[in-house]
């Protein structure tokens, strides 16, 4: 990765030269691949040990912890293997939810058709921003409020069991995620975001929530949830 993109810590909204910018974006991409790989390694691995889901608090709490860690590492060289840790735990505690949701009836399908979405709506969002070049910087605090109040929502949804809720929130999640894709894409080519290590958390975690949340409306869709 280049030398001179690595570490830099965020400038706000002060425009960056584009050779800067693609430079910024190239490193997003490239970590935001091996961190999708990773992912994809140890849900394969929890899927093929058949492991049991976990328990929703526990994923949540090592989630925020690993978040955590992440922000202090993100102007370091840890920051990296941080960002592995993060998408590593996120893929080993959904391939005991996608072992489920292929028990079901047409569920193999179903997950196939919700990560072909999950690519679609990714290559959508992030063309509007390269192709456009418009500044969604605008876009920031109701998205920080959305996620805010999505998460709450979600929580009450789960101790409630409330399932009509848990489908208003997924349909919010995937909202907010897909324009999330297209606000932190913007950020990058526009100057606002130049910590390349940040903004593949931000994505990865977005297609993360997009992916699960499209797989559950697919699911309820199809009778089945």
């Amino acid at each position: 990765m280049d030398k001179e993109y690595r570490y830099t810590a965020s400038a706000g909204t002060s425009a960056l030269p584009a050779e800067q910018a693609a430079g910024v974006l190239r490193n997003t991409y490239g970590l935001l691949a091996m961190s999708l790989a990773v992912a994809a390694a140890t849900a394969w691995l929890a899927m093929a040990s058949n492991m049991a889901p976990m328990n929703p608090l526990i994923v949540i709490g090592v989630y925020f912890a690993l978040l955590f860690v992440n922000a202090k590492l993100e102007n370091s060289a840890w920051g990296i293997l941080s960002v592995f840790g993060i998408t590593g735990w996120l893929g080993f505690t959904t391939g005991p939810l996608i072992n489920a949701y292929a028990q079901i009836p047409g569920g193999t399908e179903l997950v196939t058709l919700a990560l072909g979405m999950t690519a679609v709506v990714f290559i959508a969002m992030s063309a509007i921003a390269l192709v456009t070049r418009k500044d969604f910087s605008f876009m920031g605090r109701f998205l920080m409020v959305g996620l805010i109040v999505a998460f709450v929502a979600g929580l009450a949804s789960f101790f409630f069991n409330l399932s009509t809720l848990s489908l208003v929130v997924s349909a919010m999640f995937a909202l907010l995620s897909s324009l999330l894709i297209l606000w932190q894409t913007s950020a990058i080519i526009n100057g606002g975001e130049t910590n390349y290590i940040r903004a593949t958390v931000v994505l990865f975690i977005s297609l993360y929530n997009l992916f699960l949340s499209l797989l559950h409306l697919l699911t309820a869709l199809g009778g089945d949830d």
